[in-house]
């Protein structure tokens, strides 16, 4: 399972767990339990509630760093750091897309003694919290201050280990999760996983974000205006650090281990890296991971950069945060809703409805963004009330289409996964998919400073393109000021919405005509 990385930011990325079988979804659709029906589900789950639990406790953990790590591009976006810093911070989210290169190690190695699964989630967290807590006593210098810009290269490294950890974490925990619940609730794994990372990563994001911004505890948590908020970075790190320790520990102690074998054990690591191999070489494996690849080019600008661009033209980086709050019911409605037209024998054709959509919702973040900036420049001061109501709408929306194609590329991803080894080959489609997205974000971020034109005004002796923060600061520093004659978000916005039309030529065709493949199209021959 993957995380639920929904950066309001990005592309308020996912509706819920990546990795979750789209049967689940199916089976979330159905109508809701009378009181009967539900008091039966209580009694049903009431042999593995602390199990239940446990697992919740973990994915909320899990949750946190991944929370903290989608913080720190706004904190440094309100430092005023330029694109291609944020692009290079954008490394670190790319763990969970890759985690498939490390995740047979982790399936097949541990002591039998300590326990398969335990033998990774205890190291792990311990290095999680050891290294929150460690990076909390430097974390402030990295972010840099008034004199001193930001240690980018730094805080990449630090946080991109905090995301290796917590990817092979998730591995562990995902795998636990199939033998710590007995076996006719274990289809509640995924919902442990989705609410559990959707908690932590509203703790991580929304919650630190709005204890971080003195405007907002000056405005509804104090009585008497202060100069910071409630806590920073530091404070946060160094807590969540403690509780990784505490709940690992307890674990350690209390929680035993299924020790029953599984088939897939025998396997062994060159087994599993020979299964990934053999669905690798499937001509129509090849042709969907080459069109999914491609197919998120046409939202990188609208998902990476929209976020930050809104907060350099003023929109205060908590109320983005904030917004999520309204957001997370409409999370959890819309996979059970649109289950309902994926859970044919076509789903992508849901997923080619929503792409042109999507696609021309760049056009409305530019729109967006552009009467932000003119709100910004009106002397006004604070966004109106009736500007969030839009932005709101505007969110809700889009999330729409997000969900809309994410639930049928799940949908086709659990229809065409070859049960003999279904775990290994969803994970690698869901990993494809992943990837897309994090590779174009990442270049999209990069680009924006290359695609835009500034200058420094006021000043005759120097030439700066005011791209990076120490231009902006030597700028300022020779009497000058920074001026954008032409922004490279919109330039970017253009080029991926054509992009995306050329995409839709080249591979609407191939990808919908994949869904007529014969199941054999799809199957491993394996000895």
């Amino acid at each position: 399972m993957e995380s639920v990385r929904d950066r309001l930011s990005g592309e308020a990325k996912r509706c819920f767990d990546p990795d979750t079988d789209s049967r689940d979804a199916e089976k979330f659709s159905e109508a809701p339990p009378n009181k009967t029906s539900f008091s039966a589900l209580l009694r049903k789950l009431s042999k593995d509630r602390n199990s239940i639990f446990l697992l919740m406790m973990l994915y909320v953990l899990q949750g946190i760093p991944l929370g903290l790590s989608a913080s720190v591009p706004m904190l440094l976006q309100a430092k005023k750091v330029g694109y291609k810093q944020q692009a290079m911070f954008s490394f670190v989210s790319w763990p969970f897309s890759i985690k498939l290169i490390w995740a047979p190690i982790v399936d097949t190695v541990y002591s039998r003694s300590f326990g398969r699964r335990k033998s990774w989630v205890v190291p792990l967290q311990y290095c999680i919290g050891t290294f929150m807590i460690s990076l909390s006593y430097m974390v402030n210098d990295l972010l840099g201050d008034q004199q001193t810009p930001p240690s980018i290269l730094v805080l990449t490294f630090m946080f991109f280990m905090l995301h290796f950890f917590t990817a092979t974490q998730d591995i562990a925990v995902d795998g636990w999760a199939l033998t710590m619940l007995s076996r006719e609730n274990v289809g509640y794994a995924s919902t442990c996983n989705t609410v559990g990372q959707t908690a932590g990563y509203f703790l991580g994001f929304t919650i630190f974000m709005a204890l971080e911004s003195k405007e907002f505890c000056n405005a509804y948590l104090r009585w008497e205006p202060q100069e910071t908020g409630l806590l920073d970075l530091q404070t946060f790190l160094f807590f969540w650090g403690l509780v990784f320790i505490v709940v690992t520990t307890g674990i350690l102690f209390f929680k035993s281990e299924n020790r029953e074998r599984h088939a897939e054990e025998k396997d062994g690591v060159l087994m599993g890296y020979r299964l990934l191999l053999q669905v690798l070489k499937l001509p129509a494996v090849q042709c969907y991971a080459l069109g999914i690849l491609t197919s998120k080019i046409a939202f990188a600008a609208m998902d990476s950069v929209t976020g930050l661009k809104l907060i350099e033209a003023g929109l205060p980086k908590e109320n983005i945060a904030l917004m999520a709050v309204p957001l997370l019911p409409l999370q959890v409605l819309l996979p059970l809703l649109i289950s309902h037209f994926t859970a044919g024998p076509r789903p992508l054709d849901v997923f080619f409805k929503a792409y042109i959509p999507r696609m021309l919702f760049g056009v409305v973040f530019a729109a967006i963004l552009y009467w932000t900036v003119r709100l910004g420049t009106s002397g006004t001061g604070e966004l109106p009330l009736y500007y969030y109501a839009v932005i709101l709408v505007v969110f809700c929306v889009h999330q729409v289409f997000v969900c809309s194609m994410f639930v049928a590329a799940m949908a086709f991803h659990a229809r065409v996964s070859d049960p003999a080894i279904g775990g290994t080959y969803i994970t690698l489609l869901n990993t494809v998919m992943n990837l897309a997205g994090t590779w174009s974000g990442t270049l999209a971020l990069w680009m924006v400073d290359s695609l835009s034109f500034k200058d420094c005004e006021g000043v005759t002796d120097y030439e700066l393109d005011c791209d990076t923060l120490q231009e902006l600061q030597a700028c300022e520093a020779a009497g000058g000021h920074c001026v954008t004659h032409l922004d490279g978000y919109y330039v970017e916005s253009a080029i991926c919405i054509l992009i995306g039309c050329v995409w839709l030529l080249w591979q609407r065709r191939k990808m919908q005509q994949l869904q007529s493949h014969d199941e054999s199209a799809w199957r491993c021959r394996l000895n």
